[in-house]
């Protein structure tokens, strides 16, 4: 069934973009954790309201590039995005299991930790 393929490829994206959406969080959230900063310093260097930096960080919304580059461009860090070949465990990951590490491995840092 045609209908039903297109289907599973959709509920795939989603469960892919949440997984790519999660690690993002979780990695602005160290960098966050990292400064001593707090969400409302955060929301002051973005000129958003504090509630704004709480929907990016909490993961519960789409994040886009423009999103991502605020926040860092507000944590004095630069983004990068990538495309990478996945392990047959990592495509097959549940949407709500984390790799312990995963989020360090992934986060962008500062040019002084390069």
């Amino acid at each position: 069934m045609a209908w039903r393929h297109g289907t599973d490829r959709s509920h795939s994206a989603d469960l892919a973009g949440a997984r790519v959406a999660r690690h993002a969080t979780a990695s602005l959230a160290g960098l966050v954790a990292e400064r001593g900063m707090s969400r409302k310093e955060l929301a002051d260097r973005m000129g958003v309201s504090p509630g704004r930096v709480s929907q990016i960080l909490s993961g519960d919304e789409n994040l886009t590039l423009r999103s991502l580059a605020a926040v860092a461009e507000a944590l004095e860090v630069g983004v990068e995005v990538c495309f990478f070949e996945q392990t047959a465990a990592e495509h097959r990951e549940p949407l709500e299991t984390v790799r312990p590490g995963a989020a360090d491995q992934s986060r962008p840092l500062a040019p002084s930790h390069r």
